[in-house]
């Protein structure tokens, strides 16, 4: 009996193995817009706005970067959550429009769909930064990426919409995130402190043009 040994991918796999990833983290993104539509009317009061917000979206590009492209390059990490994103606005905004009484204007789901464009790919390198493990660095900008966001919107939730158990929840995230998520003590020490820094930040940058928008 002769034992064929399967040799390396060929060059025409790769293509293959880089739509698969990208189809795959299209299909997660929409269903996900599907469902925080949808949980919108699930959630009570001021809880169904956790179903969409930037910092719960964004986590999606970020767990697509960690778990479907940590063996590839940052680019394609990269064109991974653009690709989530993009389609979980397209989802979100899809089931609106037929599964409701419709998206109305389409002022904010071009909106969304540009912040889509920027945060996709950003939150698409944070998780392969985290979960490559190359960098000690970039494992800790990776993680304080996701975890600086929830900083941001539990400081919206508190300063502007005044929801204190919103507030606080996002802010335990805050915290969680690096103590859970990150390796070491020292990393979870950076990690907390970088995103102590990103929070205001992206608040400045982000949630204080949006509320211009909305006024």
């Amino acid at each position: 009996m002769t034992t064929t040994t399967a040799g390396p991918a060929g060059p025409a796999s790769r293509p293959r193995a880089r739509g698969g990833a990208a189809a795959t983290a299209a299909v997660v993104g929409l269903l996900l817009g599907v469902l925080t539509n949808l949980a919108q009317g699930w959630l009570p009061g001021a809880w169904q706005q956790i179903a969409n917000s930037g910092a719960v979206w964004s986590t999606v590009a970020f767990a697509v970067g960690a778990v479907l492209y940590r063996e590839v390059s940052a680019a394609r990490a990269a064109l991974g959550g653009l690709a989530a994103e993009a389609a979980l606005v397209v989802g979100y905004y899809g089931f609106a429009e037929f599964g409701r009484d419709g998206a109305g204007d389409l002022f904010f789901p071009l909106v969304w769909l540009a912040m889509a464009c920027v945060a996709g790919p950003l939150f698409g390198v944070a998780g392969h930064w985290w979960h490559s493990g190359r960098d000690a660095r970039r494992r800790v900008i990776g993680l304080a990426a996701p975890a600086g966001l929830f900083g941001m919107e539990g400081l919206a939730y508190a300063w502007k919409l005044h929801h204190a158990a919103q507030a606080w929840a996002c802010l335990a995230l805050f915290v969680l995130i690096p103590l859970l998520m990150a390796a070491t003590h020292k990393q979870r020490a950076a990690t907390l402190a970088a995103a102590a820094v990103f929070a205001p930040l992206a608040y400045a940058v982000v949630e204080l043009p949006l509320q211009a928008l909305s006024a």
